[in-house]
């Protein structure tokens, strides 16, 4: 049986209809946004450093991972990229990434974690790499997960993103604590 034709009799043979019912969701809600958000990206094992007035973006990466070789990022501020996502032929040229650097849209105080929109051409970036760093403004800070679905607006040329918090873990295989084991095995949110 086909979708439509599913579709068609399920219409055919419901004989009352009620409206959905109003609800409002008062998510939770920090007196101190930032606070929390900081808390909680380091307690799921993230790392968060605050740029400093007059500070560079790239010397603030390079403090942060001072023995990486390779840094791959479309963002016109970051100069000590030598891989670029929307430039390389295919996602497999960003293998061997130390660290990848993107911009997060919004962060979530609720949980710590970022919403990254896919805004550039090889989003493989984001998890290929063995550092990940994300550009997050402040003011993007949000309470709660309710406030951010209510945010996102994707880029039409992609229309894929991903909400990440701290680094990519897992304990399935006998009980044992893996880092990175699907994405980053480490993640700095840089606060600007």
């Amino acid at each position: 049986m086909k979708k439509e034709d599913l579709f068609a009799t399920l219409r055919a043979n419901t004989y009352m209809q009620y409206d959905m019912p109003e609800m409002a969701i008062d998510g939770i809600t920090y007196p101190d946004r930032l606070r929390q958000f900081v808390e909680m990206t380091e307690s799921v094992g993230g790392h968060v450093l605050e740029l400093g007035e007059g500070e560079d973006l790239n010397d603030a990466v390079r403090r942060a991972y001072p023995d990486a070789r390779v840094f791959a990022s479309h963002l016109p501020e970051i100069t000590i990229a030598g891989k670029n996502p929307d430039t390389v032929a295919e996602a497999a040229d960003l293998n061997g990434t130390d660290v990848g650097i993107v911009r997060g849209e919004l962060g979530v105080a609720e949980n710590g974690c970022v919403w990254v929109p896919q805004t550039m051409k090889e989003k493989a970036v984001c998890f290929i790499s063995e550092y990940l760093v994300i550009v997050l403004k402040k003011t993007a800070i949000v309470d709660n997960m309710h406030e951010a679905y209510a945010r996102i607006d994707m880029d039409p040329r992609y229309n894929f993103g991903t909400f990440i918090s701290g680094p990519s873990k897992t304990a399935d295989i006998e009980q044992s604590l893996v880092m990175g084991a699907q994405a980053a095995r480490g993640v700095t949110v840089i606060l600007v």
